[in-house]
């Protein structure tokens, strides 16, 4: 049995595999019922804020947006705090239980909150418990996604593995990245068809205590298997070793690196790296030593790790530098895809959801369900068909590059806002100039298909892009990147909306959006992801050949 793993349960040594089945799908449950809970609650969250607590569109936006980036950002805090002090298991069991907390927040926000006369738009004043309460469920969600997110699929591959030091093969990466999105999205389809149609017919209070129920049952689901989880031991000094390299750079900047002959670099004996790359050159000034009798210790070890690190410490914060301009790629793109859900339901309310079942609705919160779809089954027909026909009439095994998925992913965002920039244009002219004459809903269709197909091709591009590129050390960092996105194009997404209206004296997002102009908003969101494109063949080109891709992959 490895030294550096803890495997508890005497099913682990008779039965590796079931027992790999078992806890894998233990994890995957867990967080797709805590994602359940979450995201059942965010489409109806700002009708929720402007109707029970008569808050404005603008404020209620900015709410949710920075609602969106904490929940989104935690998870990076929460990585290096796995990856360097309490390992996997613990934060996740942390994070859940705080959620839960947040989450019985909310219910009690909703069994207390002011009642509101809706034929005059007028509410009771709210009291600072009230406010208490549902501010305490934005912020104890925000630091529980972190312990949930950032470690949940990270641990689900500490399962597959023989020990701490070996990478999974990419077979069984994209295995059990394919299992992880796909109940990820059976998570996001329950939540946004069932969950906002209980919160629309029975109330926020049983709405929002289905969620409690589920967050619940995530919590007891996950430490229900805990004595059959393989939790590997964390690296103790990840965070502070990244720092030690910008300071030790910093200290020898008198080193001349071109005096190669009177310099050698330090490293640990058996390192993969024993001579730094030539990329962010600078940075090889932290292990480069002219003189080692004076800086390493007899055992061959830095007598000061802030002024000498070793050449793996340079190679993994340069991993982790190299891959960041690839990541701000992906901003827009979230941007364009998730950060407009507030905006689509104010549409959706606004037009006619009539379907062919006689006297039902669709709820104005539960179109994102669409882009759901779209986003299974184009990885369906992906994987099912497309990658196989290829590979047959080539006669060898074919698969698209993570540069060029993720290319594709935010060229495809373009179509998808202009799409919808148009669809408002239609809809604002036909309510103010044909007689109040709604338009359909089914034509915010093209913008949930379209941003199906790119969240699909750039989501998990993206995160195995990550995983194989950083160190194995920094698992738990490398699968909550993608999630920044999210974080950093809420933050943006709140500029954006407050700037915006600023500039143009409140016309453009306002409550009543047949008045506004959320047609130009989204234009503006299209010149956005135009740029995005061009700047990532740039940084696509400045990275050149990713580990992760083949002789037969096309990048």
């Amino acid at each position: 049995m490895d030294q550096e793993a803890l495997l508890v349960g005497k099913a682990t040594d008779q039965h590796p595999e079931k027992r790999t089945v078992s806890t894998i799908s233990c994890i995957l449950a867990s967080q797709a019922l805590e994602k359940l809970a979450y995201y059942g609650l965010v489409p109806n969250m700002i009708l929720y804020l402007t109707v029970e607590y008569g808050m404005g569109t603008t404020e209620a936006a900015n709410i949710l947006f920075l609602w969106s980036a904490a929940t989104n950002f935690f998870p990076l805090i929460c990585a290096f705090i796995a990856d360097s002090y309490t390992g996997r298991f613990p934060l996740i069991g942390f994070g859940s239980s705080t959620s839960l907390l947040g989450m019985l927040s909310l219910w009690l926000a909703a069994m207390i909150q002011p009642k509101c006369d809706k034929s005059i738009d007028v509410c009771q004043p709210i009291t600072p418990f009230q406010l208490f309460l549902l501010y305490s469920f934005f912020t104890l969600t925000s630091i529980g996604a972190g312990g949930v997110r950032s470690s949940c699929l990270a641990f689900a591959a500490d399962q597959v593995q023989l020990n701490n030091t070996t990478r999974i093969s990419t077979s069984a990466l994209e295995t059990l990245f394919n299992w992880y999105y796909f109940s990820v999205m059976l998570a996001y389809f329950l939540s946004e068809s069932l969950l906002v149609f209980v919160q629309t017919k029975y109330g926020w209070q049983i709405g929002f205590g289905v969620s409690l129920a589920s967050m619940a049952l995530s919590v007891a689901l996950f430490f229900a298997a805990s004595p059959f989880y393989v939790k590997f031991k964390c690296e103790h000094g990840l965070v502070s070793g990244l720092f030690q390299v910008l300071v030790a750079a910093f200290r020898n900047q008198h080193v001349d690196l071109s005096e190669e002959y009177i310099i050698s670099y330090h490293h640990e004996t058996g390192s993969s790296f024993s001579i730094p790359s030539q990329k962010l050159r600078y940075l090889n000034k932290a292990c480069a030593t002219s003189n080692p009798r004076q800086d390493l210790t007899l055992t061959g070890n830095s007598q000061n790790p802030w002024k000498l690190c070793t050449v793996q410490q340079v190679e993994d914060f340069k991993s982790l530098v190299n891959v960041l301009p690839i990541w701000s790629t992906g901003i827009i793109l979230s941007l364009v895809t998730a950060c407009q859900a507030s905006f689509i339901v104010l549409q959706a309310k606004a037009m006619d959801r009539r379907t062919f079942i006689k006297g039902f609705e669709i709820p104005p919160g539960c179109y994102g369900v669409f882009m759901i779809i779209s986003f299974v089954l184009f990885l369906v027909i992906y994987d099912l068909v497309v990658i196989p026909s290829v590979s047959w009439a080539l006669r060898k095994p074919f698969r698209l590059g993570v540069m060029v998925r993720m290319g594709a992913g935010i060229a495809i965002s373009v179509l998808c806002i202009s799409t919808l920039a148009i669809v408002e244009y239609v809809r604002r002219k036909r309510a103010r100039e044909e007689g109040g004459t709604m338009l359909s809903a089914m034509w915010l269709l093209p913008y949930m298909l379209l941003g199906g197909i790119s969240e699909a091709l750039i989501s998990i591009a993206q995160n195995e892009f990550f995983y194989s590129e950083l160190p194995k050390s920094m698992s738990s960092v490398a699968t909550t990147l993608s999630g920044l996105n999210m974080a950093a194009a809420s933050l943006v997404s709140s500029w954006i909306v407050t700037a915006v209206d600023t500039a143009t004296c409140r016309t453009w997002i306002i409550e009543d959006i047949n008045e506004g102009h959320l047609d130009y908003y989204y234009w503006l969101m299209t010149a956005f992801s135009l740029l995005n494109v061009v700047y990532f063949v740039w940084c696509s080109k400045a990275y050149g050949k990713c580990k992760s891709d083949t002789d037969n992959s096309i990048n």
